[in-house]
């Protein structure tokens, strides 16, 4: 049987039904007790989720990642965590600094306050939960939660808002400037029995304002987990939003995430996202221009060994005249490890006067490892500039000779020049204690990686 033909195993009736079991058991112990709106939400995920089930490498956006492994495994979800000191010292490696202070951290997919430092945020702004939020912020949370990141979009974003019960909520009002970074932490702790969570997280910076948020992911203990995350960014009319993405998942994880920002007139969104961990990660972002004047940018690195496959599905939509867009994506990739990176851009009718740049470049450090670079573009409207590269390739075998001659070890040239690939995209972020993490990170794994392909 071929891995394709088997990969249709992965949308069996068996894979999607025990999904609708689990959403008809949890509604009848009390996630029933929701707004009508959400429910109805809730209702439709589930629908459309047990139409489509999961998807399989015959398909076009799939064809290069099988989903078969999150498939056959049966995940439960976890329970909600007690806050305790073993929690609190594992969280420590990945928060921004010791003085953070606009934090909220999940676990298992559940909010823990006790976790969470919510001190000093300016005057109507708000960083929690979207339960909490139904409270305070229930009209605003009803006006945009599950618009963006619709549940038809996809299986993997139908099951987050199927089993959407809370979240992470920052909501930045007209005219606020939120100096500090928000953090929004995300930790797993699996167990003996493979969990799932269902991460949501949604971020409202409203006419004028402006604020940074980090979205951070790993997992803390061993054991087998996946997570299913969902996040919506609407960013009003002249107002910015630096949004950052860490992924760095236990080795045996899982990985499934679905971005959408949304932007009005004159905005400007900034996006980085660093992809280190999980076994199988897949992230589908895509970034709408839906005022003129918009600016978007996407700043993105995967760096991937062993037995790695992480694939990054981007779409930035113009759909009004007048926007810019840049897109700046690097891969390093050594081991038996697959990228896969599929870039679209979309200039609408009448959306002249277009902008948009896209560059994926590959480093490839090993002759098992693999990339596969996918770069689109659909324009409808003719007075636009548009382009689009991807380079694939080994280390330069010149440079690496002209360091060897200069008395650098095999090891430490080749771990200096991959940190190139990830210090261009790392050069870019405004956030200095961030930044200085990411960097110790990239250069340990590299170091790490150059080590092992030259062992005999």
């Amino acid at each position: 049987m071929t891995p394709e033909a088997a990969d249709v195993l992965a949308a069996a009736p068996d894979a999607r039904a025990r999904y609708v079991r689990e959403f008809e058991a949890s509604a009848g112990n009390g996630a029933g007790q929701t707004p009508a709106w959400l429910r109805a939400v809730r209702e439709g995920a589930i629908a459309r989720f047990a139409e489509v089930g999961f998807p399989t490498m015959r398909q076009e956006e799939w064809r290069f990642t099988s989903v078969r492994p999150i498939a056959d495994t049966v995940f439960r979800r976890a329970d909600e965590p007690v806050p305790s000191g073993a929690l609190a010292t594992a969280m420590a490696p990945y928060l921004l600094c010791e003085a953070d202070r606009h934090r909220a951290v999940f676990v298992n997919g559940h909010f823990v306050a006790a976790l969470s430092s919510l001190a000093g945020l300016p005057e109507g702004v708000t960083v929690g939960n979207l339960a909490a939020a139904l409270g305070g912020e229930a009209d605003v949370v009803q006006q945009h939660l599950a618009r963006y990141a619709r549940p038809a979009a996809g299986p993997f974003s139908a099951l987050n808002a199927a089993f959407l019960l809370d979240g992470a909520f920052v909501f930045v009002p007209e005219g606020v400037d939120v100096e500090e970074p928000v953090q929004v932490l995300f930790l797993s702790s699996p167990s003996r029995e493979p969990i799932v969570s269902h991460p949501r997280t949604l971020v409202v910076v409203e006419r004028g304002a402006r604020a940074s948020i980090v979205e951070s992911y790993a997992g803390v203990g061993e054991g087998v987990y996946w997570t299913n995350a969902v996040t919506e960014v609407v960013v009003g009319d002249g107002a910015r939003a630096d949004c950052y993405r860490v992924q760095r998942e236990s080795g045996t994880a899982y990985h499934v995430a679905t971005t959408h920002t949304h932007q009005g007139r004159d905005s400007v969104v900034w996006f980085h996202l660093v992809a280190l961990g999980a076994a199988l990660a897949r992230h589908d972002i895509v970034s709408v221009l839906d005022g003129s004047g918009g600016l978007c940018t996407l700043n993105g690195l995967y760096l991937l060994g062993g037995q790695q496959h992480a694939d990054h599905h981007t779409t930035i939509d113009h759909a009004q005249p007048h926007c810019e867009s840049h897109e700046y994506f690097n891969g390093v990739l050594d081991g038996q490890s697959h990228g896969v990176f599929n870039g679209r851009i979309i200039v609408r009718p009448g959306a002249q006067r277009t902008d948009a740049k896209q560059t994926n470049n590959n480093l490839v450090l090993s002759g098992e490892a693999r990339a596969d670079s996918q770069p689109q573009l659909e324009i409808y409207a003719d007075d636009v500039r548009c382009t689009h590269g991807a380079t694939l390739g080994p280390l330069d075998e010149r440079a690496l000779f002209y360091l060897r001659s200069r008395g650098m070890s095999a090891d430490a040239a080749r771990s200096l020049l991959s940190y190139g690939f990830g210090a261009e995209i790392l050069g870019r972020m405004d956030i200095a204690p961030l930044r200085a993490q990411l960097d110790r990170l990239v250069r340990a794994r590299l170091q790490r990686e150059s080590r092992r392909e030259n062992v005999p």
